[in-house]
């Protein structure tokens, strides 16, 4: 008699790969305890054992992607030589940046959280860490780590920032904007037109990204 394919088990790292999946294919909206199981091909109700629900699979996607900024800066620090403070956040931030741009979706589920994913925890005591090596006091380091913000995460969050999914101004709210706004409405269009596709939202652009880090420090 013919023997049937091995199942692979259904395990919560499972699950979570497959949900980023879908997040970078189709966007987070389409991350849905249903078609998550779709892509495993389970019922929705045996992912239950592994997530008890929606907001524990978002916590899970971020937690995933934030993971793999961990990896990719163990990867490059390995590899890469040893340098001064400086230019070794600059390599960790640039690499989660790298990550980030793979799931552009992740940068707006972060900012919606009210508990910080494990993971991340492992960054800043790396970041804290570089700064008292390299001579910070603690009340130092713990201002610049209110300075870089979420940068060590690969992102920036403006003032105003508006969601994953909102619609792009159209030519007539533009028309108002610049007869209220011109000088804003100006440096918007511009910015848009300059970074088009290496954009993380409209104001944070890599150009953006690196002139803000190399301000910093």
């Amino acid at each position: 008699m013919p023997t049937s394919a091995k199942r692979e088990p259904l395990t919560g790292d499972r699950l979570l790969t497959a949900a980023v999946s879908i997040a970078d294919t189709e966007g987070v909206a389409a991350v849905t305890m249903r078609r998550v199981s779709a892509a495993v091909g389970v019922e929705a109700m045996s992912l239950y054992h592994h997530l008890p629900g929606k907001e524990a699979l978002l916590d899970g996607l971020v937690d995933t992607v934030v993971m793999e900024v961990v990896s990719q800066i163990s990867i490059v620090e390995e590899s890469g030589a040893d340098l001064g403070w400086q230019a070794t956040l600059r390599r960790r931030f640039l690499t989660a940046r790298t990550v980030m741009l793979c799931h552009p979706w992740a940068p707006v589920l972060i900012a919606t959280r009210t508990s910080i994913p494990p993971s991340a925890f492992a960054i800043y005591e790396g970041l804290l860490a570089t700064l008292i090596e390299g001579g910070f006091s603690y009340h130092l380091g713990h201002r610049a780590l209110h300075s870089f913000g979420s940068m060590p995460l690969g992102f920036v969050r403006g003032l105003f920032s508006p969601t994953a999914g909102d619609d792009d101004p159209s030519e007539e709210d533009f028309a108002a904007m610049a007869e209220a706004l011109p000088h804003l409405t100006s440096m918007m269009a511009s910015e848009i037109q300059i970074h088009q596709g290496d954009t993380l939202g409209w104001c944070d652009s890599r150009d953006e990204f690196e002139f803000t880090l190399d301000l910093l420090l």
